[in-house]
């Protein structure tokens, strides 16, 4: 005797299958736009107040000191203001999950953070007393500049369009600040992490958001 054929699905599951595909195909499609704005100016302040302070330290072991705490002040700044743009999109019984665009963002953002982190932590052997000025000067600036651009752009490829922008900035200058012997490295921190951050966050806040 023949098999019994399986019963076809009912319509409206189709149609709930087809739904959901279609939704998952558009939020991949969508642009992370929870770049927060005012959260860049305020971390672009950070990083000029803290260049001048870090020029005036007398030993590199200190300018590296005031560095790390503005990073670490920075991505506490920075992380907490995207939280709260990213909360103004949720209902206030909703929960807060990452989207596609945001989880591309974030993976495609970190893993240069996270390999300029691992750089610093090799050139500045932490059991070797001192620091070589090279590495103060030039070295260590164009490093985080340029691996920060790297991440900012990468990121960028699924956000708005002044984000790419930004990093490519960032390693315009981190190339100069490697390769330029007459620049300071105070100087091109202050630039980059300072004026191009707080133009850039200027501009995204007022065309997308806040």
């Amino acid at each position: 005797m023949p098999a019994q054929r399986s019963q076809p699905p009912a319509l409206h599951d189709r149609a709930l299958q087809d739904l959901s595909f279609i939704r998952r195909t558009m939020e991949g499609a969508a642009s992370f736009t929870d770049v927060p704005g005012w959260g860049l100016v305020v971390v672009g302040v950070t990083a000029l107040v803290a260049a001048p302070i870090a020029h005036r330290q007398p030993t590199d072991e200190r300018w590296l000191v005031v560095w790390l705490v503005t990073a670490m002040a920075a991505t506490s700044l920075g992380g907490g203001a995207m939280l709260r743009k990213m909360r103004r999109r949720v209902s206030a019984d909703g929960a807060l999950t990452l989207s596609i665009p945001a989880r591309k963002f974030l993976l495609s953002f970190w893993p240069a953070i996270l390999a300029g982190a691992v750089l610093t932590l090799a050139l500045v052997d932490p059991y070797t007393p001192g620091i070589d000025p090279h590495l103060a000067t030039r070295v260590l600036p164009g490093v985080w500049l340029l691996l920060y651009g790297v991440g900012v752009t990468t990121a960028g490829a699924f956000s708005i369009r002044a984000v790419p922008l930004m990093g490519f900035g960032f390693v315009a200058l981190g190339v100069l600040a490697l390769f330029a012997p007459v620049v300071d490295g105070d100087v091109m921190m202050a630039l980059g992490f300072g004026v191009v951050q707080t133009g850039f966050g200027v501009y995204i806040a007022r065309r997308h958001g806040g």
